[in-house]
């Protein structure tokens, strides 16, 4: 079927009009939402890579809502500095590898001899890449995948025994790359679409248990994960400098993950950028194929 370019147009602003009023909904909603909401107070909230980015926004947001945290990162500097702004509340740091499933088993472990229970796992911990595959070598790709991909299951499974017994939610941060691959972040793509993936499995097989499993989808953020990003020998270098000032906020990332927690939504894809990416690709994937091309690439060169 061959649609006129008339057409195209209109369909397109119609989606980015409904895009965007949404958006704005949802951020009139958390402008009124109550601060210290009691819904949270005395939970365990465990946050995996809570020491920089969206995991210390939801570490900083849950703790000023009354909430019992704790948090893993492997960097015990910075998570010792966490603990020392937030000086007399409920934060317990514990290092830990996630990408090491014995070290996902300790910090589990150690947060149940802490708080006695779980109510809510954010499975934020991960790691960017920025290399084209064919110059990359496989073991970057594998690191990015064990802590993306992996990292979130093997800390989903040693605390989901105390998530089903409180009825509570597992959350895992993905991206808007889960839903559309990107040029120079194959490996990153790739855990983020099975992050998806295995996420909407795990909430159809507890539909009926009272935990709610959902996932969340950020675009570009202010957010550490850049400059710790991956290049093609799996080494951290840092991605391409892009304009921080234009995306949103770790802070406001984190407001509307807690706004979905608790609605108990099933998905929620953030930024007007990155929900426009994930309807064009849904709808016009050949569109979308040349759109993210010409974003990231200048004169055939990658550039982002």
């Amino acid at each position: 079927m061959i649609f006129s370019p008339n057409f195209l147009k209109n369909i397109l602003k119609y989606f980015f009009h409904n895009i965007l009023k949404s958006n704005a909904v949802d951020l009139h909603l958390l402008n009124n939402s109550n601060k210290n909401m009691s819904i949270f107070r005395n939970k365990v909230v465990v946050i995996t890579g809570g020491s920089d980015g969206i995991g210390k926004a939801l570490v900083d947001a849950f703790l000023d809502m009354g909430a019992k945290v704790a948090t893993c990162g492997r960097n015990y500097d910075k998570l010792y500095q966490l603990q020392s702004i937030h000086a007399g509340k409920p934060l317990f740091i514990h290092t830990a590898d996630v990408s090491i499933e014995q070290e996902c088993e300790r910090f589990i472990n150690a947060t149940i001899k802490n708080f006695s229970t779980i109510d809510i796992l954010i499975n934020n911990a991960g790691i960017s890449m920025r290399a084209l595959f064919t110059d990359v070598e496989t073991m970057a790709l594998k690191r990015v995948m064990d802590i993306n991909f992996w990292g979130a299951v093997y800390c989903t499974k040693f605390a989901l025994p105390y998530i089903l017994n409180n009825k509570g939610t597992i959350t895992g941060i993905s991206s808007v790359a889960g839903y559309r691959g990107l040029p120079g972040r194959t490996g990153y793509s790739a855990s983020k679409f099975a992050l998806n993936g295995w996420m909407e499995a795990l909430r159809t097989e507890l539909l009926e248990s009272g935990v709610n499993v959902m996932w969340v989808c950020p675009g570009f953020t202010a957010s550490n994960i850049r400059n710790a990003a991956l290049n093609q020998k799996g080494e951290a270098h840092g991605e391409t400098s892009m304009d921080e000032g234009s995306m949103m906020s770790s802070e406001e990332c984190a407001r509307h993950i807690i706004e979905a927690i608790e609605k108990r939504k099933r998905t929620i894809v953030l930024t007007t950028t990155g929900k426009k990416t994930v309807y064009l690709n849904r709808f016009f994937p050949a569109i979308a194929d040349k759109l993210v091309r010409k974003f990231f690439y200048k004169n055939g060169a990658l550039i982002k």
